[in-house]
């Protein structure tokens, strides 16, 4: 269902069958980006924030931008690892994309001082 226009509730959960797409009007190259993206830790439960960095090379569709949205903020209430956090999003973009080349980077806001950045490159098939 095309979400686009039209009031939607935030998901409950994160699902690769919350992202819409449309055709590739015919542009080489998509970045997004978000620093307002949360999930929960999974050894204790507490808030973690991160910055979404998504860029892909587009074959015959694009992700819609707002069904993306709903789909980075399904993950609020969802426990992961960063790093398992970036290759669940890029298999989900993968799936749905098919993309000519992806890159999906996540850094989160540091926490004792630290921060961490995970990425995953796609390079197509």
């Amino acid at each position: 269902m095309m979400k686009l226009g039209k009031k939607v509730p935030l998901p409950k959960e994160p699902d690769k069958k919350i992202l819409d797409t449309f055709p590739n009007p015919g542009v080489d190259h998509i970045v997004f980006e978000t620093k307002e993206f949360t999930s929960l830790c999974p050894i204790t439960g507490q808030p973690d924030w991160l910055k979404v960095e998504i860029e892909y090379t587009p074959w015959k569709v694009c992700v819609e931008s707002k069904s993306l949205k709903l789909y980075l903020q399904s993950y609020r209430n969802e426990k992961g690892f960063v790093e398992t956090l970036t290759k669940r999003i890029s298999e989900d973009l993968i799936s749905i994309l098919h993309p000519n080349s992806l890159t999906v980077k996540l850094t989160s806001t540091p926490r004792g001082g630290i921060s961490i950045t995970s990425w995953k490159y796609y390079g197509g098939v």
